[in-house]
């Protein structure tokens, strides 16, 4: 094969030798686990907390939180919440949209007022520096006494 370029020769480096060091002895962690003696109760030991009162009187069921309704003319089966649950899940939803819907239409209109302030006050500052004598980024080095204006 044809030589391709100038080769580059690099003198060879002297490196120095490392010095002997001792193999470190390193031991494997143990760890100490933590045990514990099993309780053992029988199960007819086990009582209520003392000054309690039993209350045997209520053995009504608790009304369930879930009805089931059928679909007519279908074998399927849908759970529909309790009233109170579904008002306050209805109720939460409608805040959080309003919510947030008024924060974006506010926002929206902050930023209409204030970004010509803003933009303004980025001109005055920008005239003052450029005023005292500092170079405008955007200018040429050859041009330092002119300023926009």
């Amino acid at each position: 094969m044809d030589n391709l370029g100038p080769s580059i020769n690099l003198p060879p480096q002297m490196l120095p030798q490392v010095p002997p060091l001792p193999r470190p002895n390193l031991d494997a962690p143990k760890a100490i686990l933590p045990t514990y003696k099993p309780m053992l109760v029988p199960s007819g030991a086990l009582r209520g907390p003392t000054g309690r009162e039993e209350d045997e009187e209520d053995n009504e069921p608790a009304p369930a939180e879930v009805q089931r309704v059928n679909i007519p003319f279908t074998d399927i089966t849908v759970p529909l919440p309790q009233e109170e649950i579904m008002v306050t899940a209805a109720t939460t939803a409608f805040i959080s949209v309003a919510a947030t819907l008024t924060a974006t239409s506010l926002f929206k209109h902050c930023v209409k007022v204030f970004k010509p302030l803003f933009m303004q006050l980025a001109k005055r500052i920008q005239k003052k520096f450029t005023k005292d004598g500092t170079k405008d980024r955007g200018k040429e080095e050859g041009d330092p006494g002119e300023t926009e204006g």
